[in-house]
């Protein structure tokens, strides 16, 4: 469901993918998403989230974790795996410790725990779209595991395990190397 907003074209607002069971939340979130000028989809269970995730590309998702059919973790983890950049951020009542570092470990951008306040998770929204944008011109930066990666003249080639600095090599341990690679992969993302 694409929720209406006042000012641009459709096609010009950014997309705000809800995933979240309660309706009430939705709601709220909708609202000040939408006064806000984002075009705002809705899915109220996880596979319809992940569905809605792969089909109508949004440019980011708010995702519960405790969902029914399938738990915005396992979202998130899959999405992840299929190479999909998107911004998300989980909104759930899972406050532990344990549970925030699962949801960023498998790739969520930011956490945010129920009860929340709508304008903390409008900043947010806003906060990691602008990071988004800025470090992410779209899909075709994301390096397939097999290819090398070029930023701003430091190239590393996860083939032949090599990395150059301005065309001059840079000698690197398997482990530096490793991390290197695992930080040049996730790009614009808070990674741990």
């Amino acid at each position: 469901l694409l929720g209406g907003g006042k000012g641009e074209d459709m096609e010009e607002k950014k997309r705000v993918l809800i995933v979240e069971d309660e309706k009430s939340i939705v709601d709220i979130v909708r609202f000040n998403l939408e006064k806000e000028g984002y075009a705002v989809l809705t899915a109220y269970d996880g596979d319809a989230g992940l569905s809605a995730a792969r089909e109508e590309k949004p440019d980011l998702i708010l995702l519960d974790v405790m969902l029914p059919k399938r738990n915005g973790f396992d979202v998130c983890r899959i999405l992840r795996e299929e190479g999909d950049n998107v911004p998300v951020i989980i909104l759930t009542a899972r406050e532990g410790e344990s549970d925030k570092v699962l949801g960023l470990e498998l790739g969520a951008d930011d956490y945010i725990t129920k009860p929340f306040n709508p304008i903390e998770v409008l900043a947010r929204v806003k906060s990691q779209l602008r990071r988004y944008t800025r470090y992410n011109t779209g899909p075709q930066d994301v390096p397939r595991p097999d290819e090398a990666v070029d930023i701003r003249g430091l190239r590393v080639d996860r083939e032949s395990h090599k990395c150059s600095l301005n065309g001059k090599e840079v000698s690197l341990t398997p482990l530096e190397f490793s991390i290197l690679w695992h930080l040049c992969r996730r790009r614009g993302k808070v990674v741990s």
